[in-house]
């Protein structure tokens, strides 16, 4: 695995987003911190697997969850565990175990929010 360059130092530059990128199969969109962390954090899977589940039934079928999405990334050495909630003291709606990462960092929370995958500080 590829040794990857990014720090919660790197993503709290991002307060806004004046470009947004349009994920190509699904046609959500994407800000510039999200863009800035798949690129330097090795996450275009992360980006594809947030897109991935926005046609669940689990998400499709729950009003919260159409409006906004909190995604959380745990990352345990390689492996790591991505699960999507309503807000932060509800308990995740998705848990996806992933068993081979190089995320460089120990966690991240993703928002999706109005069709857009952002980061909090974006938001």
């Amino acid at each position: 695995m590829t040794k990857r360059t990014l720090s919660e130092m790197d993503l709290a530059m991002f307060t806004g987003s004046d470009e947004v990128y349009r994920h190509a199969l699904s046609g959500l969109l994407y800000t510039q911190g999200i863009q800035y962390m798949a690129e330097h954090g090795g996450a275009y899977w992360l980006i594809d697997a947030i897109a991935s589940y926005q046609r669940d039934r689990r998400i499709t079928g729950n009003r919260e969850l159409m409006e906004f999405q909190l995604w959380e990334l745990a990352v345990r050495g390689s492996e790591a565990v991505l699960t999507c909630k309503a807000d932060s003291d509800r308990d995740p709606t998705i848990t996806q175990e992933i068993p081979l990462t190089d995320f460089p960092l120990s966690q991240i929370t993703i928002y999706v929010e109005n069709n857009t995958i952002c980061l909090p500080s974006e938001r």
